[in-house]
């Protein structure tokens, strides 16, 4: 059994190599020779898998350690019977901790805390569900937006997009879908952006066409909007250098990098893998994984909780340096842009979720601790 994996993906060799022979490609080397002799192929979100890829292969079987689809052509692969799976949820912690470090972020540029701030969510599946209810462990009041959601369960906890323009922040985490009755593409359009209230913030890491760029765009120059968080981008990855200028943090696609993440999502290929094979062998990566860093923090009683928990988040996850990596794209010349921001992602540092680190609260201050706690430190 040959199995092709892209190299970037982290533990592949350990993670594979019990089932077949493993073969390591690099992203950017996908191709259809690169391919055809293989039997099983992991790939990750930078490799469309079509049927430009596959035709002529012995592919049966195709694994995308990611949670998006968007870049495999499923009707292709169910008609030639071959198998699929991806990692829904895998990264779900590492970008509800994101949207966390730039709340936090925003807040202490801005000068606004948290509490007492309204939320709006649109799509409240794995992602979502877990921003939901760190927003409001934070005392924000929190608007709800999935209407697949709402005709499964009619709870009316969901509400129509309408209703969430009135937030101060909107935060989006639904998947990129261009046709059906809940189609996200261009979602916010120009005038969704427009209905927007003015001097709110969006926030993207679901996928780049969600939002009209050049909507944005506008309305961020004309200060309309007080703020943009762009993790994902239309074109990647040569993305709108203008619109780069225009957010106040722009990251290269990694809001789910967390290794923690990553290693969730082998997981879950390998098992679809082993399921595929018959075959019932185990893997634990735990022994694998580098300690955090820090393994510990201590925290004082100085200073709001915003401003104690942005010191906890930054030592263990720091988006501003994300934001500065990528602005590095301003400097270089247009026909490289495309592989610097690869090279961000495919080389991108090692990143502990909150669970690894320890945090020390100081002796009665009970309502920091079950904040610590509740956004995901020991």
């Amino acid at each position: 059994m040959r199995i092709v994996v892209d190299k970037n993906i982290p533990l592949a060799t350990a993670a594979f190599e019990g089932l077949g022979d493993v073969v390591l490609v690099d992203t950017t080397e996908f191709s259809c020779n690169a391919v055809k002799d293989a039997d099983i192929l992991v790939i990750r979100s930078e490799t469309t898998v079509d049927r430009r890829l596959l035709e002529g292969s012995r592919v049966k079987f195709v694994g995308t350690a990611t949670i998006g689809t968007d870049h495999i052509d499923t009707s292709y692969l169910e008609t030639q019977g071959i198998g699929f799976a991806s990692a829904p949820g895998c990264n779900a912690n590492s970008v509800k901790e994101y949207v966390l470090a730039a709340l936090l972020a925003l807040g202490a540029r801005k000068g606004f805390s948290l509490a007492g701030r309204t939320l709006g969510v649109v799509g409240v599946g794995n992602i979502g569900s877990r921003v939901v209810r760190m927003a409001a462990d934070l005392g924000m009041t929190v608007l709800q937006n999935d209407p697949p959601l709402f005709r499964e369960t009619r709870n009316p906890r969901f509400v129509p997009l309408d209703d969430l323009m009135r937030a101060d922040i909107i935060t989006l985490h639904v998947p990129l879908t261009r046709t059906g009755t809940d189609a996200t593409y261009r979602l916010f359009d120009r005038s969704r952006i427009a209905a927007m209230k003015r001097g709110s913030i969006l926030i993207n890491t679901a996928r780049g066409g969600v939002v009209d760029t050049g909507a944005l765009k506008s309305v961020l120059a004309s200060g309309d909007l007080a703020a943009a968080v762009l993790d994902v981008w239309d074109g990647e990855p040569s993305i709108d250098v203008d619109l780069l200028s225009h957010v106040s943090l722009g990251t290269s696609h990694i809001a789910g990098y967390s290794l923690d993440g990553k290693v969730n999502a082998v997981k879950t290929v390998r098992e679809a893998v082993c399921r595929f094979l018959a075959n019932e062998s185990a893997w634990d990566p735990a022994s694998e994984l580098p300690p955090p860093q820090p393994a510990k923090i201590l925290l004082h009683s100085g200073g709001t909780t915003d401003e104690i928990l942005r010191t906890a988040v930054r030592k263990c996850y720091d988006i501003e340096l994300d934001d500065h990596n990528l602005r590095g794209l301003l400097d270089v010349p247009f026909e490289t842009r495309g592989s610097y921001f690869m090279k961000l992602r495919t080389s991108y540092r090692v990143r502990r979720e909150f669970f690894n680190t320890r945090a020390e609260v100081p002796a009665g201050l009970e309502s920091l601790r079950k904040t610590i706690v509740s956004v995901g430190f020991k």
